[in-house]
This record gives structure tokens, C-alpha cells and sequence, in this order.
């Protein structure tokens, strides 16, 4: 069981946390003022820590400090409470809590669901960051021969790429439904992907790939992931992809991120009006095809130069709208899927790519694990060089 530990000195607040963290499974313990709090943090060693802001003689930022400052509080998700971090010409606010060490803020009056959400997102965050601890630890007390520490270090990676795996979304049912696949790559890769119902009429469609290999790649791939599926980007419209991105590329700047960097390609379908709106950071071009016969399908490359996330921090992404026609399908991918080795040296394209899924597109239906066979008697070796991310949408 988790512990969270709410640092507050409105006894009310603190009451009305610990009752909704503990309705919510959570061990949940209280402190009254900022003293208390880091007393009570260097005693329970909690996953997280929600701390006011604004507290008499030790105030939530100095508390974060101090929080920091113990290498076995280090991976505790710490979220402030105050109404400095959101609201427009409140940057400098919002900078100085990061700077503390704050990971996540929440304005007062606090809303329950958003809360709820936070925490839960804040959690995976802590465990993923444990999991990769305990990973780290067990390969430095290793003392084996070469051989061993390669087969040991093969499993941990496979586990970490299970993990990715399982936060992955179901294939969607219902007027639009989807197919995935995910091939994770012989080292842990950097692709994450998703697809859900913003509401009723609006459906989410993304995938990234984070610059590079290993732990690294995969811990900003699955932070991006759940930033987005918690909405928890401030003053964004999820319903516009120009305004993610632009969120996207102020939170996620590769100079704080270890220089990594990742591409996205983003949409959203509107199912009443079957109109698909969609910007692209650097990603390779989803492709929408049309089957206007049984013999011919018009095939539309939605691709953009926008730079990827993390490049600059002023771009100015751009959003393009298509109108759906029926029997349409939308293919969004990797550069994973056409960047095959071949057994002459040469590098299959995306060109061939596009060849091949129009091939077999014209079957019905158009099966992705066929697909993905014909890739793969292409591939020279016996694991891919990247991971294989795909997403095909059925717009119905």
C-alpha cells in the first residue's frame, strides 16, 4: 500500500485529504505545519508528499527543499497546493516550485477528481522510479563474469519493456475501433501510444518516440504518457493538437531532460462531424487511406515540418482538419516500422512502406500481424534495431 503524507495547516483541508486518500486505498498520514511534515517524511519514507504552499514559519516551498535534500526521499513525488501555479503571468511562481523540487501543482479550491488523477499519475511515477532503483542496484552488486551480467541485464530490460507495454491502451470497440502494434526493440526503447475518448464526440490519437535508447528514453516516454492521459497540462484545450504540442514543448524541454528529445504526431477525431484535426512535431507521417474501390485506394501523407518537442522553446505548431470519408483508415507509426536492415545492407524505406500497407489494404480485412510478418522476414537480424510502434484507426 502507498503512503501519502499531507502537509497542511488548515485542519480542514488535512481532514478532507486524508479522508479522500484513505477512501481511495491510500495509507495516509498528516502533519499540521512544515516542521511536522519533514519529521514525519524522513520517518515514513513516503511515495508522496501533497504540501500547502502557503504555511506560516516554514512555507510548502522550503519544505520541498528539505524534502530534496535526502537521498532517501529522492523519488518521492512531491505536489504542491496553491493558487500561484496555473493561472497565466504566474510563471515565475510555478518556476521557483519546480526549482525547489516540486513535481506537480494543484490549485485552491481543490478539485477531487483532478486530485485523484494527479496522485495516481504521481504514483506510477514513484514506482516506475523504484523499479528502476532496484534495477540500478541489483547490476552495480553484480560481480559475475561477463557473459551472466549481459543475460541479467537483457532480463531487466525485457521486464522495464513489460512495464511499458502494460500502460499501453486496449484496442478500441464500438462506431471507431483500432489495432496496435508493440515490438519493443532488443535494447528499452523511447515509443509510447494512445488512443481515448476525450468525450463523448472527441477521440485522442498519438504516438511518440523519445530520441535514443534505454532506461532513460523509456522514463521520459512513459512521463510524457501519463501527462497526457491525466489532462494534467495547464491551460490546454486537449481538443486542439496545436495547443498540446505547444504545452508539450514548454513542459518537456530536452535542456531539463537529460538532452533528450521526441517526436509526436497528434489528433483528434470528431465523430458527429468525421473530421480529423491533427499537428505533427517531427514525426514521421501518419497516413490516412481511402478505399474509393476494391481496386484503388487514394493514400494522404499528414505529415508537418514542425520541429520535435524539446528543440526550441517558442515554436509555433500548426493544426491541419480532413474531412473522413467512409471506408477510411488512419495509420500512424514509428520510424521503426520502415527503417529494416535488410540482408543486401540496405535500409528499407518508408516509401516501401507505404507500398506494402497499400497492398495490403486492399485486402479485407487488412490484418496487422500479417503485415508485420512480411516486415520481419525482411529484418537481417534476429531483433529489431527499434522499436515497432503501429496504430490503425477504423473510422467506420
Amino acid at each position: 500500500m502507498f503512503k501519502i503524507l499531507v502537509i497542511d495547516d488548515d485542519p480542514i483541508v488535512r481532514t478532507v485529504l486524508k479522508k479522500t486518500l484513505q477512501n481511495q486505498g491510500y495509507d495516509t498520514s498528516v502533519a499540521k505545519n512544515g516542521e511536522e511534515g519533514i519529521r514525519q517524511a524522513q520517518l515514513l519514507r513516503p511515495a508522496l508528499i501533497i504540501c500547502d504552499w502557503m504555511m506560516s514559519q516554514l512555507d510548502g516551498l522550503e519544505v520541498c527543499r528539505r524534502i530534496r535534500t535526502d537521498p532517501e526521499l529522492a523519488t518521492t513525488f512531491f505536489i504542491l497546493l496553491t493558487a500561484k501555479g496555473a493561472a497565466r503571468g504566474e510563471e515565475e511562481d510555478r518556476v521557483r516550485g519546480l526549482d525547489a523540487g516540486a513535481d506537480e501543482f494543484i490549485s485552491k479550491p481543490i478539485e477531487m477528481n483532478e486530485l485523484k488523477a494527479r496522485v495516481r499519475a504521481g504514483l506510477r511515477l514513484h514506482q516506475l522510479n523504484q523499479d528502476l532503483q532496484s534495477q540500478k542496484e541489483v547490476l552495480e552488486t553484480l560481480n559475475q563474469d561477463l557473459q551472466t551480467q549481459k543475460q541479467i541485464l537483457e532480463a531487466e530490460l525485457a521486464e522495464a519493456a513489460d512495464y511499458v507495454r502494460s500502460l499501453l491502451p486496449s484496442p478500441l470497440v464500438g462506431a471507431v475501433t483500432t489495432e496496435n502494434l508493440f515490438i519493443p526493440s532488443a535494447q528499452l526503447g523511447g515509443d509510447c501510444f494512445d488512443h481515448y475518448w476525450i468525450d463523448e464526440d472527441n477521440l485522442a490519437i498519438y504516438l511518440l518516440d523519445v530520441s535514443g535508447h534505454g532506461v532513460g528514453s523509456a522514463l521520459l516516454s512513459v512521463s510524457v504518457l501519463n501527462v497526457l492521459r491525466s489532462q494534467s497540462l495547464p491551460n490546454t484545450n486537449f481538443c486542439q493538437p496545436s495547443e498540446v504540442l505547444k504545452a508539450l514543448n514548454h513542459a518537456f524541454q530536452m535542456t531539463k531532460h537529460g538532452d533528450k528529445y521526441f517526436t509526436i504526431w497528434y489528433g483528434v477525431y470528431h465523430r458527429l462531424k468525421r473530421q480529423l484535426i491533427y499537428a505533427n512535431a517531427g514525426h514521421p507521417p501518419a497516413l490516412l487511406l481511402s478505399n474509393t474501390s476494391t481496386t484503388n485506394i487514394r493514400v494522404k501523407q499528414l505529415s508537418s515540418l514542425d520541429l520535435p518537442i524539446g528543440f526550441l522553446p517558442d515554436v509555433q505548431f500548426e493544426d491541419a482538419i480532413f474531412q473522413i470519408e467512409e471506408n477510411s483508415f488512419l495509420y500512424i507509426f514509428s520510424d521503426g516500422v520502415y527503417e529494416i536492415n535488410q540482408s543486401d545492407g540496405k535500409t528499407w524505406g518508408i516509401d516501401a512502406f507505404i507500398d506494402l500497407l497499400t497492398k495490403y489494404s486492399l485486402k479485407d480485412p487488412c490484418v496487422l500481424n500479417e503485415l508485420l510478418a512480411n516486415i520481419l522476414i525482411l529484418n537481417s537480424q534476429d531483433n529489431l534495431d527499434d522499436d515497432f510502434s503501429l496504430v490503425k484507426v477504423n473510422f467506420g
